[in-house]
C-alpha cells in the first residue's frame, strides 16, 4: 500500500512509520523538518498550506494523521484544532478517501455522559490538548465524504510505558479498554500495530475507536 503519515517525526508518528516500514509498505513521511532515513520518502510540508499538502497526498491509499503541536506548546488548543482541520481539508482536496487520525484518550467515556477529560483528577497540564482533541472528534463526526477513523489511545500510552511491541491488543469504541487491574494501558509500539492493522484491514468507518491490553 501507498501510505502517507503526517507528523512522522513525533513520538506516535515515528512508531507508526517504523511498523509500516517493517511491513514493507510504500511510505511518504511528512513533517515540518524531515529526517534522513531509508524507510520512507520524506517530504517537508506546512500543514496549513492545504493546497500544497493536498498535492503531496494525491495518489495514496491511506493518510494517517499523527499531528501534535507539542504538549508543552502554550497554544496547543488552537494549534491542534486549526492543524487538524487543515489536514482534514487537504485530505479531501487530495481525493484520498481513507483517513485515520490519532486523537486523545481524554474524550473516552468513563461513565454515562462523562468523558475522562471532564473528571476532577484529569491532569491539568495536558487538559488543553486533550480538550482540543475532544472538540476535533466532534468536528470530524460531521465529515461525510471521507472514510475516516479517529483513534483514541489508552490512558497509559506514553514514553514511560515499557511493554514494547507484543502485537497483542483488544479493541473498544467509546469506552477505555481496561485490563484485569483496571488499567487502560498500551505501548506506543502496539499502538502502531493497531494502526497498521487498521490500515491493512479497515474495520472502523466514520467512528472513533480505541485499544488496550
Amino acid at each position: 500500500m501507498k501510505i502517507a503519515i503526517i507528523g512522522a517525526t513525533g513520538f506516535v508518528g515515528s512508531a507508526i512509520l517504523n511498523e509500516l516500514a517493517d511491513r514493507k509498505h510504500e511510505i511518504t513521511a511528512i513533517a515540518r523538518t524531515p529526517k534522513d532515513s531509508t524507510n520512507a520518502a520524506w517530504v517537508a510540508a506546512d500543514i496549513f498550506n492545504t493546497e500544497a499538502l493536498a498535492e503531496i497526498l494525491k495518489g495514496h491509499d491511506t493518510v494517517i494523521n499523527a499531528y501534535n503541536p507539542g504538549w508543552t506548546n502554550p497554544n496547543i488548543y488552537d494549534n491542534f484544532l486549526a492543524g487538524s482541520k487543515a489536514i482534514q481539508e487537504a485530505v479531501k482536496k487530495s481525493g484520498v478517501k481513507r483517513f485515520i487520525t490519532i486523537g486523545g484518550a481524554g474524550s473516552l467515556f468513563v461513565a454515562p455522559d462523562l468523558q475522562a477529560v471532564d473528571t476532577p483528577d484529569f491532569p491539568k497540564e495536558i487538559y488543553p490538548g486533550a480538550n482540543a482533541a475532544r472538540h476535533y472528534l466532534n468536528i470530524i463526526k460531521e465529515e461525510k465524504d471521507l472514510d475516516w477513523a479517529f483513534f483514541s489511545p489508552a490512558f497509559e500510552m506514553h514514553a514511560g510505558t515499557t511493554t514494547g511491541r507484543t502485537g497483542k491488543y483488544r479493541l473498544g469504541l467509546e469506552n477505555p479498554v481496561f485490563n484485569d487491574e483496571q488499567r487502560s494501558i498500551l505501548s506506543v509500539e502496539d499502538l502502531a500495530v493497531v494502526i497498521a492493522d487498521e490500515t491493512e484491514n479497515p474495520k472502523h468507518h466514520q467512528v472513533r475507536f480505541t485499544a488496550g491490553y
